[in-house]
């Protein structure tokens, strides 16, 4: 039998879940399309221009879009050539870093 304190404990599991989904999503291949026919994101070409402004021997390893917040992130995750991981944060619609972070 579940304790009040397992159950509130349960209940906040459940929220955490449900509101870190709300705050992020994954966006597959035929939305991207769709949004790029419709002019809403930049070419991956020039995504990656401005990663490579910034980090100009960069190597991508991982890209992911994302939905945040009704914007579009590109998630960028680079290795430089002073060998650190970086994940750079880069809006889809204009091509802004929002964020370039080292990462652990």
């Amino acid at each position: 039998m579940m304790t009040s304190f397992s159950k509130v404990i349960a209940l906040l599991a459940t929220a955490l879940v449900l509101n870190a989904s709300a705050v992020a999503r994954d966006i597959g291949h035929n939305e991207v399309l769709e949004l790029r026919r419709k002019g809403e994101l930049l070419s991956f070409e020039q995504i990656i221009a401005s990663v490579y402004e910034r980090h100009p021997d960069a190597q991508i390893i991982e890209v992911e879009l994302e939905e945040e917040d009704s914007s579009y992130i590109y998630e960028i995750e680079i290795l430089t050539s002073g060998n650190q991981v970086r994940e750079l944060e880069i809006d889809a619609r204009n091509g802004a870093i929002v964020d370039d972070e080292l990462e652990d």
